[in-house]
């Protein structure tokens, strides 16, 4: 059978993630929590599953869930959306984007893209008829050139996707950079699909700059946020996605017939959480950058390149002055003889750069950080 996505494997996370089992390393490279959700949420969880709430939900959401969303929507970003037609929970982000992507791509579109870009992106372009074109953000500040943005906007163009706070370069937009993209967005009638599944995860008491902070921008665009990422529950797949009426609408179309809905049990019990402890949302940004901050502070007497990590739970580290081993086999040597999984830099790229650069996670405990970063200061 001729494969629909012949260029594919097995992807970088569940590669390096067995590599790591198999050595017996310290695992920061996949990006997931080393401890455990909070404990409201996993009672409320257990509690609904007990009390028999085991069956379908409605297709876009129980409306607890939807309000309380909405609710933190207008907390957070001043924006007051009709939740029971704007607001869709999914079975996680990844689910989200693959549908926003779906329903706005006919064949021959073009969809741009950032690299380093998350890796489902361009499967997802590709299986709905279109064609990622790929935009490369350059070490060590990856910021956007807007002018080659507009360069690359044609009468194909059919959206842009854009990722802020971003994995995986931990960079975030700017208030300059959404008004090129606004400018850009209406001379060309285009569309966006905005990926902030690390919306509440941004540094230094600089707030995360949301699409919907701007009612021009979210007149035209996919949100899409993650519960796996603010509530430590990357496993349970939950996530959501916001957009206008008339865009909701055609995202609900295809999401019924993706996931039809999503773990009723655990929607319930994140309305619970919400409602009782929002306040760990607001807290989210202080508990990850101590952790940024414990890994950059264990790291300063290694050989490293420590780049600027503004937002998400990612650290990238550039190491030319160690090794001139291509990204793929520096990983690959500090799993088997140092003892630390991460990432290449390299596999979010269409055409990889020569830039010596790794991606560490640091949603771990911090005795785990220390640990890792004692080994790596041995190189």
């Amino acid at each position: 059978m001729e494969s629909k996505l012949p260029h594919l494997g097995t992807s970088i996370f569940t590669y390096m993630t067995g590599l790591a089992n198999q050595h017996n390393a310290l695992n920061l490279s996949q990006g997931f929590p080393e401890f455990d959700a909070p404990v409201l949420l996993k009672q409320r969880l257990a509690h609904y599953s007990e009390q028999g709430f085991n069956q379908y939900s409605p297709s876009s959401g129980i409306a607890p869930l939807q309000k309380q969303i909405s609710a933190l929507i207008k907390r957070k970003y001043g924006l007051d959306i009709e939740a029971a037609d704007t607001v869709t929970v999914t079975s996680g982000a990844t689910e989200a984007l693959f549908v926003a992507i779906q329903a706005i791509t006919r064949p021959g579109d073009e969809i741009i893209i950032f690299d380093p870009a998350y890796d489902s992106y361009e499967p997802a372009i590709e299986l709905a008829g279109g064609r990622a074109v790929h935009i490369a953000l350059q070490a060590p500040d990856y910021s956007v050139n807007w002018q080659q943005v507009a360069e690359a906007v044609n009468d194909k163009t059919r959206a842009i996707i854009i990722n802020s706070p971003h994995n995986p370069s931990a960079k975030t937009l700017k208030a300059n950079d959404f008004k090129a993209l606004k400018a850009l967005l209406i001379r060309h009638d285009l569309l966006l699909i905005s990926d902030e599944v690390y919306e509440h995860i941004a540094f230094d008491d600089t707030p995360h700059i949301s699409v919907l902070n701007d009612a021009e921008l979210f007149a035209r665009a996919f949100v899409i946020s993650s519960f796996g990422k603010t509530f430590h529950c990357t496993g349970w797949k939950m996530g959501y996605c916001i957009a206008p009426k008339l865009l909701t609408a055609e995202f609900r179309k295809i999401h019924q017939y993706v996931t039809f809905s999503s773990f009723t049990p655990a929607q319930l019990a994140l309305a619970d959480m919400l409602a009782e402890q929002g306040e760990h949302v607001d807290e989210l940004s202080g508990f990850y950058q101590q952790k940024r901050d414990v890994l950059v502070d264990a790291l300063q007497g290694s050989r490293f390149t420590i780049l600027p990590s503004e937002g998400t739970y990612f650290l990238l580290l550039d190491y030319s002055e160690i090794s001139q081993l291509d990204d793929m086999a520096f990983c690959e040597y500090l799993v088997k003889e140092v003892g630390v999984a991460a990432i290449p830099l390299s596999v979010f790229y269409q055409k990889a750069p020569n830039d010596k650069v790794i991606r560490l996670c640091f949603a771990k405990k911090d005795e785990t950080l220390v640990e890792a970063a004692d080994k790596l200061c041995t190189l």
